[in-house]
């Protein structure tokens, strides 16, 4: 393997993992969502702007004005996309929300030919499908550890329309293409601290070091941190491999739930929750389903 390549993959291994344990950080937080997401935003803010001082990414007349709008409505979508995840994990444990999350290139494809005219073919349209059969069994599902009825609904609601908000962020990423990804970022965060500090509960702060160690890690660590092995390894990867490591991301959300909090998959969520990462990984990859049944059946 090239080395580069191999720099790439250590780069994305290591940034999937650290977002695998952030619904952990959420929780043992003790926050309410909104406060969480407020200083993620904050610290980040820290964080990030330091990196992009170091990277000289801060001098003017690096974005135009149209960039630096499109920027901000990322934000916008990024930081609704957080606040609606984060509140999902307490309503349907972090393995079932992570895992409905993952529904975000369907959501992609439906606003790429809702906005782009971009084709929407046959392979993905089954891909599509197989994603939804494997929704209905987790809806289905009894959930285990005392989660259910409306709440485990709402949670699974809450997953849904933060993928949506996710796939909204990547169409204005489209816009962006060329803008250093970490000033990108920056602006993400910058632009949630503006918008969820007139919401901020400041008689809510934590109490216990724990608590503060928490927000700092999902500040520093899942965001300065993450992004910039995140990024650093889309710049070094072919995309197939990017995609196809993406999915350490669930796999070790669904272990830090079972191990931190003892949340185990019944058996019709742990099919639906296959389904839908097996057909997430055949849109992001190019997969097509009729040959690989013709290859399983010769």
């Amino acid at each position: 393997m090239d080395k580069t390549i191999r720099a790439g993959a250590v780069e994305m291994t290591a940034a999937m993992l650290i977002s695998g344990t952030i619904g952990w950080f959420v929780l043992v937080s003790g926050q309410p969502t909104l406060n969480v997401v407020f200083w993620r935003c904050a610290i980040g803010t820290v964080g990030l702007a330091a990196i992009c001082a170091a990277l000289g990414l801060l001098r003017p007349g690096l974005l135009t004005r149209r960039r630096f709008i499109l920027a901000v409505l990322g934000g916008v979508a990024i930081v609704a996309n957080w606040l609606l995840l984060f509140a999902a994990y307490p309503l349907a444990s972090i393995s079932i929300a992570t895992t409905v999350y993952n529904t975000q290139p369907f959501m992609l494809l439906a606003l790429g030919a809702l906005f782009f005219k971009e084709q929407v073919t046959a392979a993905k349209l089954s891909w599509l499908a197989l994603s939804f059969a494997g929704m209905v069994a987790i809806v289905q599902a009894k959930p285990a550890g005392g989660l259910g009825g409306a709440d485990y609904a709402l949670g699974i609601g809450f997953s849904l329309g933060a993928a949506f908000f996710y796939a909204l962020a990547a169409i204005a990423a489209k816009g962006l293409k060329g803008t250093p990804p970490h000033l990108i970022a920056l602006i993400q965060v910058a632009t949630g601290v503006v918008m969820l500090l007139p919401f901020a509960d400041f008689s809510a702060l934590p109490s216990t070091p724990a608590a503060w160690s928490s927000l700092a890690t999902l500040g520093i660590v899942h965001t300065g941190v993450m992004y910039v092995l995140l990024y650093g390894a889309v710049q070094k990867l072919p995309t197939h491999l990017t995609g196809a490591l993406s999915f350490i991301y669930p796999v070790a959300a669904i272990l830090v739930d079972r191990v931190a909090f003892g949340h185990a998959l019944q058996p019709t969520q742990i099919v639906g929750a296959a389904v839908i990462l097996i057909a997430a990984m055949g849109m992001n990859l190019g997969w097509s389903p009729a040959r690989m049944l013709r290859r399983s059946a010769s």
